[in-house]
């Protein structure tokens, strides 16, 4: 699907609106065909005049950044042009990004090229005239692309990762010139390919300049280096938000969490552990979480209670959150937590009309820096009483079956919009917007069900205590 905003709508009787978003469909499937056909024309009159490739190794994530500049040879103006994915990378893509020289963000929809190979077309916001350049900047981000090797090792040694990539620049065009640099977590490194021209200094190696590279071109890049940083997985998520008119809206997520580096071989030695002041471990003993800087009423428990061992820091436009395991955490161990605050609503929830409400809250939030989201499931409490829902969110999400859930004082229930996405990073934090109808006078429905309660309770009590039950008469009746 195009990289554009996805509106989700509660289907509804009107017929009208169904007619119009199977128009927007069609549009939109008939877009898509046209531009992956004239990029395959266009692919035969673009070359990459240069090509400077950054390869961020410095975490559990592999993050390549490339500058890209595409010069038009032929005759005709171009209007689109192809990203190309190399097969053994396609499952483990997390984010795409491509930005003209403006740093503006372009689209761009999946396609597949020959030998049905994964790629994207992207559209150019001005058609490239014939002999001009245009440069880019292509940002992508991979998760599961650093292996541990070897695989398990003792709670002393150091953590040991390769890295396998492609010394050229994967492309459907030629490529005039290209330079790889490869920036690493350490200077340990214990063995790397050797494609002349190649230097090292320190944690950096640069590739290249390579000339006149063919298109599709592949060359096994294999780095073998030392990486202790955190390989800290969130294997699943689920992110409740609970909205409320009275001012406050109410976020918790349950959290668990692997450690996905090279598993502890050994027993563990909480002695030696103690003795080991080097901040370079490959063990996780705490990290930072994020949070909104008007949260309060923050909590961090675990399904034995509380854990007291948190810190919370106040900065300018955040607050900062350090969470302490009840033990570190070696590769394959596993924990799981519970995180939730509270933030104004008016921070979040605008009001567009007399009745129509607009919540711009985020997605996913901050876990801990360069994370890894497996699975992600996003629930969202309404008000009682809404209508009209429409859900528009940053990047295509699956929607599950709404739910129904009970709050105190409801006896009509509340509806729960529930989201999921999988295989998510850092830069998918943005904002999901929900737009719902809501009458205000609902906001007297608790008050007054309270207010009825206990009204018939008191009735209650007033009958309990002016009648009598008893079945025989008083002692005074008697002597009169």
């Amino acid at each position: 699907m195009c990289q554009v905003h996805v509106s989700i709508y509660r289907d509804s009787g009107d017929v009208g609106s169904v007619n119009r978003r199977k128009m927007h469909r069609l549009l939109f499937l008939f877009i898509c065909i046209t531009s992956g056909t004239y990029a395959e024309q266009a692919s035969q009159q673009l070359i990459n005049k240069n090509v400077e490739r950054t390869i961020d190794l410095t975490s559990q994530l592999v993050k390549i950044t490339s500058t890209i500049t595409l010069e038009n040879t032929g005759k005709e103006t171009v209007r689109t042009f192809l990203v190309a994915l190399e097969p053994e990378t396609v499952g483990n893509l997390s984010y795409i990004s491509v930005k003209d020289s403006l740093k503006e963000d372009l689209k761009f929809i999946p396609t597949k090229i020959e030998n049905q190979i994964e790629a994207y077309t992207v559209q150019f916001k001005q058609a490239l005239a014939p002999g001009r350049t245009a440069t880019l900047s292509l940002e992508t981000i991979f998760t599961k692309g650093l292996v541990p090797y070897p695989n398990s090792i003792t709670q002393k040694e150091k953590q040991l990762v390769r890295y396998f990539g492609n010394h050229y620049f994967y492309t459907p065009y030629l490529t005039t010139k290209q330079t790889t640099t490869v920036t690493l977590s350490s200077r340990s490194v214990e063995s790397y390919t050797k494609l002349k021209p190649v230097t090292q200094s320190d944690s950096t190696i640069t590739y290249g300049p390579y000339n006149d590279v063919a298109p599709l071109t592949q060359d096994r890049l294999i780095l073998h280096y030392e990486n202790n940083s955190p390989f800290l997985t969130v294997t699943r998520l689920e992110r409740l938000i609970e909205i409320s008119h009275w001012g406050n809206i109410a976020v918790e997520e349950n959290v668990e969490i692997l450690h996905t580096g090279a598993k502890l071989k050994g027993s563990f030695s909480r002695y030696d552990y103690q003795r080991d002041t080097s901040s370079s471990h490959h063990s996780i003993k705490s990290y930072r979480t994020i949070l909104p800087a008007a949260a309060y009423n923050i909590y961090y428990r675990d399904s034995n209670g509380n854990i007291s061992t948190s810190q919370v820091r106040t900065r300018k436009d955040w607050i900062e959150l350090e969470l302490r395991p009840r033990f570190p955490l070696f590769g394959g161990w596993r924990s799981s937590y519970t995180l939730g605050y509270s933030v104004p609503s008016y921070q979040y929830l605008f009001r567009k009309s007399s009745s129509e409400y607009v919540l711009n809250m985020r997605l996913l939030d901050h876990v801990f820096d360069d994370m890894h989201v497996e699975e992600l499931e996003t629930s969202v409490v309404l008000p009682v009483g809404v209508s009209n829902v429409q859900i528009t969110t940053p990047f295509d999400v699956e929607r599950l079956a709404d739910g129904v859930t009970y709050k105190y004082l409801d006896h009509l229930g509340r509806s729960v919009i529930r989201l999921k996405k999988t295989n998510l990073v850092e830069q998918h934090i943005q904002d999901l917007e929900i737009v719902y109808h809501w009458k205000s006078l609902l906001l007297l429905h608790e008050p007054i069900l309270l207010a009825l309660a206990l009204y018939v309770l008191f009735i209650f009590v007033i009958i309990y205590v002016r009648l009598d039950f008893s079945i025989h008469k008083p002692e005074h009746s008697k002597k009169e």
